[in-house]
Formats: structure tokens, sequence, C-alpha cells
């Protein structure tokens, strides 16, 4: 798995995606795929039950030691946690991050929620294009 390199870039495109989470806290939302890197902006969970809090988890699976070139990570674990289990109250917003998280190409963000159907995820990226 190689590390595109983001300074001779194909394309750069933005968007933004949303989910509303169910309760299978390791649902994959995102897949990135061979010589893209995804740069997430910000994360925020918002909950739209009423009356009731509900607790969110969000993580990155596949991470690897692998990183940028000159640079090697020690004891990186596969899975890291963005969120475990942070209460979201009821009719309340959550900012999990503002501040730029790469997601290198086979990184795939999942997540969940402890009552299903009560907490909307939204984000906005950019995804570079290495092609």
């Amino acid at each position: 798995m190689a590390n595109p390199n983001i300074v001779s870039v194909a394309t750069i495109e933005g968007g933004n995606l949303g989910w509303n989470l169910t309760a299978t806290t390791t649902t994959t939302l995102v897949t990135v795929s061979s010589n893209y890197i995804m740069k997430i902006n910000r994360i925020t969970c918002a909950n739209v039950d009423g009356t009731n809090a509900a607790n969110v988890d969000l993580f990155v699976d596949g991470l690897t030691t692998a990183g940028a070139t000159g640079f090697a990570g020690t004891g990186a674990d596969a899975t890291v946690y963005l969120a475990k289990t942070v209460s979201v109250p009821a009719d309340a917003t959550l900012v999990i991050s503002d501040t730029p998280i790469y997601l290198m190409e086979g990184d795939i963000l999942k997540g969940g929620a402890s009552a299903s159907g009560d907490l909307d995820l939204f984000i906005s990226y950019e995804v570079l294009d290495d092609a």
C-alpha cells in the first residue's frame, strides 16, 4: 500500500457525506480506494431524538505504521477510535473533530450508535486523486 503524493495530485474534489447511524457500531461508512487520500475536515454528530441521549462510536480501521516518506511510526494499532461511547444529549450536536484527518488508501471509517436512528453523522471532506 503506497502513500499517494498529495503535491502532484490529478484532482481534488470536495464534498459532504451524512448518515443516520444504526445500532451496529461497526458499520462501514467510508472505504478509501487505491491511489486516493481522503482529507476529512470536520465531523459532527447530531442527536435527532428529542428525549433520549445516545452514544456514538467512530473509528478508523486499517491504519498501518506506514506514513509519509522519511517517517516511521511505531506501535500503531490497526483500529483507532475517534469517539468511543461518547454520549450525545437529546437535541444536541457534538463536534467530533474540527482538525483535519487524513485517511490513506485502504483505510475504512466505521461507526454506529447505541440507538438506531437517533444520531446523524456528518463529515466534510476532500478526496485527492494520485492516479
